[in-house]
């Protein structure tokens, strides 16, 4: 199969070695020529340093492989889906399998990355989201990895899941789009948290605490969008949580452990040096909360912290110091 691959960052990388692996021809488009320069000169990314990039894996900045593919996949940073699926528009081939491999949601609008990009392609194509607990950095290395690849399509679905898997790449496929384009992108938010906890020396009762009440508020608001309760307990919401909450690959809980550090949110971020999606995807999800009376109160909080300037030992004190509740949201039997 051909695949063109539209990002050439540290995850459309690990994804395009993956692919060409499995037998298919990779095309990885970069957006800029000096991009695709250092990785012809270096035959490596360097966001990937130590895994070498072979002679078949064809690099490019233009658009002539998409018209022949049967598979193209948006790696790009959730800011630059809407202008990378408009570019793809008017050269894709009608019924071409367009898989999203970004999390988040798109700033400004909240819309997931699949509605942005059905707007852009009209529907013409069948859209694919694959998400998991996956750093690239050790897909890059062969690391046993499983995922899920969902899709309104079924027959889509399954040839994603078909391209991708190996005996050290395992991919389920799923019908829940919502329900997992939710958890990638707020994920995001509760991993920025639990790297502020990390910063602030606290210990693993309350990183756990976090997490589990954090998946709580993503299951709430994924299943008011119409995400299926089960996808919350598996790789795309449980699974992807873990990896992103406990791992110094995720740059949210890099950042976070630099804000709970007492570094200034907008200069924790700029450290990073690449895009942290939590940061926007909190305003997002409190957006999505308000609208929809959804109780998140971690995420309230998240926001708090990035966007007005309150201290992250302030909000854990009001966490902490709520009203009682049930942990399960039903009456006595």
């Amino acid at each position: 199969m051909n695949v063109t691959v539209m990002g050439s960052g540290a995850w459309g990388t690990a994804l395009a070695l993956l692919l060409l692996e499995n037998g298919h021809s990779v095309t990885m488009w970069s957006y800029t020529q000096e991009e695709s320069d250092v990785l012809r000169a270096k035959a490596e990314n360097p966001m990937l340093p130590g895994v070498p990039l072979p002679e078949g894996l064809k690099l490019t900045t233009t658009l002539d492989s998409v018209p022949g593919s049967q598979m193209v996949l948006l790696a790009t940073p959730s800011f630059a889906v809407r202008t990378t699926a408009r570019s793809l528009a008017p050269v894709l081939t009608p019924g071409t399998v367009v898989v999203s491999v970004s999390k988040g949601l798109e700033r400004g609008t909240s819309l997931r990355l699949s509605q942005v990009i059905d707007q852009e392609l009209k529907g013409t194509c069948p859209v694919v989201i694959l998400s998991g607990p996956s750093h690239a950095e050790e897909v890059g290395r062969g690391v046993p990895t499983a995922v899920v690849t969902a899709s309104q399509n079924k027959e889509a679905a399954e040839l994603a899941q078909d391209a991708f898997m190996n005996e050290r790449f395992r991919v389920y496929s799923s019908p829940d789009v919502v329900g997992v384009e939710v958890s990638a992108a707020l994920k995001n938010v509760i991993a920025l948290c639990a790297g502020v906890c990390h910063g602030m020396g606290l210990g693993d009762n309350t990183v756990a605490m976090l997490m589990t009440r954090g998946l709580t508020e993503i299951a709430r608001l994924g299943e008011a969008l119409g995400g299926r309760k089960e996808t919350f307990a598996g790789l795309a919401g449980m699974g992807d949580l873990i990896v992103t909450c406990t791992s110094m690959h995720s740059r949210n809980n890099r950042c976070g452990i630099l804000i709970g550090q007492g570094v200034p949110v907008e200069e924790a971020v700029k450290q990073i040096g690449a895009v942290v999606e939590g940061y926007y995807a909190a305003a997002s999800a409190k957006e999505m909360a308000e609208k929809y009376g959804i109780e998140m109160p971690i995420t309230s909080g998240a926001y708090r912290v990035l966007y007005e300037g309150e201290a992250p030992q302030t909000v854990l004190t009001q966490l902490m110091g709520r009203s009682k509740k049930a942990e399960i949201e039903e009456s006595w039997i």
